[in-house]
């Protein structure tokens, strides 16, 4: 049986009653829904903390509630990533990427990976659900959480973030008016691994972890991404009509261990799907950055946008193309189809 939809998770929460019994007992039995289940009750409670503000409605709330939520429960930055990858809205905005990190000013930091393209990964919703947050396999430390806030026009926006933020060439169908502005701020932290935390993850899920690599035990990693902006117009419903958004590229810096070793480690985990394993190992240090997609909530292909290398979202009545340019990862977005998304992205200026 196929899982219910993301509408049919909400659902259950706001109208129950509404929600079909063989839809119900799937849900109750099933791990990856359970997960969405707890996505969607933490959206409703932030949407129901959003109400309470002074925030405009429409563009404002559109905005918050498409790119990002406050921590309603203890959670790690990388269940939130996750989450929000998989969900259309960051997988396509592109502002809500894993992001830590004060930058690597010390002689002993190296780069190891900075973001030069983006890429699907795809999976079964329920392969997804398996992969473990980041502090099971160590020590997250995170020194500035995602943050997302307005700006009076598009000048301060581009102050803030220090990125000039491309024109429309001309509206779609349906979309009018003036935007609104949004700067999302820097975000850090940093990563310690621990084989010892990693045995312990293997052996939850019944299996054992197998010997880490001289070097990797201990060792500490720094990523960073951000600062960014976004224009946002407003539609009717609860979702932007339009975005067009701009962020500073993720990097990942090492203490000593290249990306190579870390891939390959974390890959041979019997405890990571296979097939989310086996489109990982693609990646080899060439700076390509994963969009995860669940094929039961999205499709995903691959594009092109001024002749650099583009993925292309599409979710029930969303629509967005992600691509990377001269250190900025790039998003257009919103209730379009995907075409419309397309010519945007492509005629921006």
């Amino acid at each position: 049986m196929r899982h219910p939809t993301d509408g049919t998770l909400r659902r259950l929460l706001d109208e129950p009653d509404g929600v079909a019994d063989a839809d119900r007992d799937h849900i109750a039995h099933c791990p990856a829904c359970q997960e969405g289940l707890n996505v969607a009750r933490d959206d409703a409670a932030f949407a129901a903390t959003v109400l309470r503000t002074e925030i405009e409605v429409d563009v404002d709330t559109a905005w918050t509630r498409f790119s990002t939520r406050p921590p309603v429960r203890e959670a790690t930055v990388l269940s939130r990533w996750r989450s929000r990858l998989r969900s259309p809205v960051v997988a396509i905005a592109g502002a809500a990427v894993l992001v830590t990190g004060a930058g690597a000013a010390a002689a002993d930091w190296f780069q190891i990976f900075h973001a030069e393209r983006v890429a699907p990964v795809t999976a079964p919703q329920a392969e997804l659900a398996k992969i473990p947050e980041l502090d099971e396999f160590g020590d997250l430390v995170v020194t500035d959480e995602i943050s997302v806030r307005r700006a009076p026009d598009v000048t301060a926006a581009q102050e803030a973030s220090g990125l000039t933020l491309p024109a429309v060439a001309e509206l779609p169908p349906g979309v009018s008016g003036t935007p609104g502005y949004f700067v999302v701020d820097k975000a850090g932290g940093t990563f310690t691994f621990s084989a010892d935390t990693t045995a312990r993850t293997a052996a939850k899920a019944g299996t054992t972890a197998p010997p880490v690599p001289p070097g990797l035990d201990g060792s500490r990693f720094r990523l960073s991404a951000g600062p960014g902006l976004a224009a946002v117009w407003a539609s009717e419903n609860e979702l932007p009509a339009l975005v067009v958004a701009r962020v500073t590229a993720p990097s990942v810096y090492s203490a000593g261990v290249p990306f190579t070793t870390v891939r390959d480690y974390l890959t041979s985990l019997t405890f990571i799907p296979d097939d989310v394993a086996a489109q990982l190992r693609g990646f080899s240090g060439d700076g390509t950055l994963p969009l995860f997609s669940a094929i039961e909530e999205k499709q995903t292909s691959v594009t092109d946008v001024g002749g650099r290398p583009a993925t292309l979202v599409r979710s029930g009545s969303m629509a967005g193309v992600v691509w990377v340019a001269d250190g900025v990862v790039n998003a257009v977005a919103g209730t379009l189809t995907a075409d419309e998304v397309l010519t945007v992205a492509r005629g921006l200026r």
